[in-house]
């Protein structure tokens, strides 16, 4: 398979949003608006990092980040999500190679960390991890991961932004 990762592109938008919207339809976690938070993100400016996936020149996956507040404060931190790949396009190592991507970007800007929700065993691959001091109210803690890339003492309740809100 000739997969490529590269940023999103003004022509990727509709490709996007079908990428998005296939890969949580089944998911008994989600309640498929993941694809209108891309969006909305998107239209806010608060899309901070957007890869895709190619296959043959053909969207198959999608990563977002956007930045996250910390007891309130801007600090430099970010929330990964939603990844997504096409359901034909699971288990062949898409998702990782997004992550692995859009993590690497992250640093690219200087990043002090990254949060998301998501399974332990899967996130843990990536360093993701429990941590003490970070919360996000309304979610089991245990499912609520971060990932410092400094020695960051950061301590509070984390925010996304409010896309995310409109598409619980």
């Amino acid at each position: 398979m000739n997969l490529t990762i590269r940023k999103e592109a003004n022509r990727d938008v509709k490709a996007i949003r079908q990428v998005v919207a296939a890969a949580f339809e089944n998911h008994p976690q989600s309640n498929q608006t993941e694809h209108l938070l891309v969006e909305r993100l998107r239209e806010a400016g608060a899309l901070t990092i957007s890869l895709v996936a190619e296959v043959e020149g053909h969207v198959v996956g999608h990563i977002a980040f956007s930045p996250v507040t910390i007891a309130g404060r801007e600090c430099q931190w970010y929330g990964l999500g939603p990844v997504s790949v096409l359901p034909e396009f699971q288990m062949e190592g898409i998702g990782t190679q997004l992550i692995k991507a859009g993590m690497s970007k992250l640093r690219e800007l200087q990043a002090v960390g990254c949060v998301l929700l998501g399974e332990p065993e899967y996130y843990g691959r990536f360093g993701f991890a429990v941590r003490d001091g970070l919360s996000l109210p309304g979610v089991p803690p245990e499912y609520f991961l971060a990932l410092p890339f400094a020695q960051d003492e950061i301590q509070g309740t984390v925010a996304y932004h409010e896309a995310f809100e409109i598409c619980t």
